[in-house]
């Protein structure tokens, strides 16, 4: 039982945190639909380099109102878990038009 219970509020504990690490930028007037396109973002030494270039203006395109969230999902999350032990982390980037 105590296990179980254990187990439960370490998942819930890890979801606060994961809902903790995003950053949403508006352009124009943000987002005006339900079109997205995601890409990942990995990091070497603890999140300080980045290994590849995530171009939002490429991911957004023409339209000038649109929204750029970053963030560590939970994909993100159980990746960053195995690759933490070499540095390398990620983060997903969100463009919303």
């Amino acid at each position: 039982m105590f296990t179980k219970v254990s187990a439960i509020l370490l998942i819930v504990g890890i979801l606060f945190v994961i809902g903790c690490a995003a950053h949403i930028h508006k352009v124009g007037n943000g987002a005006q639909g339900n079109e997205t396109m995601e890409a990942r973002q990995w990091y070497v030494l603890w999140g300080l380099v980045p290994i590849n270039n995530v171009d939002t203006n490429m991911m957004a395109g023409q339209p000038t109102d649109y929204e750029i969230t970053t963030q560590i999902t939970v994909l993100d999350f159980i990746i960053n878990v195995f690759t933490s032990a070499v540095t390398v982390y990620s983060r997903t980037v969100t463009v919303q038009k």
